[in-house]
This record gives C-alpha cells, structure tokens and sequence, in this order.
C-alpha cells in the first residue's frame, strides 16, 4: 500500500512515541488527525511540524476512555476529512500500583483508555474503513503484554487484551483491513524514572540502548504498508525479549 494521500489518524500524538509516529507518517505524504487529551500545545506544535513537509494535520481533543471522546474524534475526521485509511493506536497511560491497591477508579481509567478506547477507536475506523475499501490498523502494544510487570499490573493486563484485539480484529476485519501491532523496547524515559534507573533498564538490553523512537515509527510505516502482514506483533525491542 501506498501512504501518499492517505488520511491517518494517531492517537496520543502530541509527544513522545504518537509524535514520532504522527510525524513518519506526514513524511510519508498522508494527511494527519492528530489526537490528543491534555497536551493541547504540544499536539499544536506537532501538527505544525507536520505541516512543514506540505501534508494537512488537524487536531482533536478527547478522553478516550469516554464514549463520547471516540465519537467526538470521529466527528472531527468526518468533518475535515470525510474518512479515514490508516490508524495508530497509541494513545495509553502508564501507572505504578500495588495490585492490592487498585481501586474501580484507577481500572476504569487504565483499562478505559489503554483497551476499551483501543477497541472502539478500533471499530469506528474500521465502519468507515471498509466502506470505503479497505485500510491499514498498527495498535501499539507493549512488552508488558507478554512478560507481567507487578508494579504495573494493569498496563500489563490491558496491553495483554490489545495483543488479542489485535489478532481477532485482523481475523474479523480481514481482506480489506489488516490489523497489526508494534512492540516497542524501552523506547522513551518515563518522566517519573530516575535516570539511574533508566541505565538500568537500557542497559541491559543486548542492544545495549534505548530505542530510537523513529525506529519504532519506521516499524509502524513498514506494518501499513506491507499488503501481506495481518495479525502479526512486530518487536522493535533491542532484544529485550531475550533477556
């Protein structure tokens, strides 16, 4: 598949990974919607670099833990672009909790964003997807969907059902859309994580580094162009899955 001309939808795409992501699909030629919750500036200042190669990048605010955030993304691809090709879940939250300390508020939100907003934004491309004949999906998971973290447990549980959507919406949406996802190493340091810390984790990578976020956004490019992937989880992980 061609992305040029394409009309691309990231989720989470102010900073970080969903900026990386946002801005390798802009220099692919497609046009952006460019999602955002809180950071309002920085989704502007990513939109703007977007735009400096020559494609359209809109911004939309939205909770998408809420139904209505996902139907108000949607309005606004409806009204700007009148549809969508391609779609980059990447919009997640990472929160430390003791399993014995979480409560129905820290599930809903977790859980609401990282898998229930994943499926619904998930569904609503796909309606629009196949009736216009087909499209490219890239949720982006998570090494903890694989190997449990303790301290975060539900980040592992919710990237451990987006492995699963990933494989029943490929199976279910199948030939005209394909569903893929990307498994990032320690990509981007978390802002709460000592930078000790974080020469740990990095380290003790075979690779011996952190991620380059661009690496993992060429992944997801790879993914939606390659007519021939679907249900897959491609790890971009320097390793990490050895050790």
């Amino acid at each position: 598949m061609k992305l040029d001309g394409k009309i691309a939808l990231i989720t989470g795409a102010a900073h970080r990974l969903g900026k990386s992501i946002a801005l390798a699909l802009a220099d692919q030629g497609c046009d952006l919607m460019i999602h955002f919750n809180q950071a309002q500036e920085a989704a502007a200042e990513t939109a703007e670099q977007a735009q400096s190669v020559g494609i359209r990048a809109v911004i939309v605010q939205a909770d998408l833990s809420q139904t209505e955030g996902v139907q108000e993304v949607y309005r606004a691809i409806d009204s700007a672009y009148g549809r969508i090709d391609l779609l980059a879940n990447s919009a997640a939250t990472l929160e430390r909790r003791d399993i014995l300390e979480v409560d129905e508020e820290d599930w809903r939100r977790a859980i609401g964003l990282n898998l229930k907003g994943a499926f619904f934004v998930l569904q609503e491309a796909a309606r629009r997807m196949r009736s216009a004949g087909g499209g490219a999906v890239v949720n982006i998971s998570d090494t903890a969907g694989h190997r449990p973290w303790k301290e975060f447990p539900l980040h592992s549980i919710s990237k451990a059902g987006l492995e699963m959507l990933t494989q029943v919406a490929a199976f279910a949406l199948a030939p005209d859309i394909r569903v893929n996802a990307v498994i990032p190493g320690p990509t981007l340091k978390p802002p709460s994580m000592a930078d000790e810390r974080w020469k740990e984790v990095t380290g003790r990578l075979p690779l011996g580094q952190a991620v380059p976020s661009h690496n993992v956004a060429q992944a997801v490019v790879f993914l939606m162009t390659n007519e021939y992937i679907t249900g897959h989880s491609l790890r971009v992980d320097g390793g990490d899955l050895l050790t």
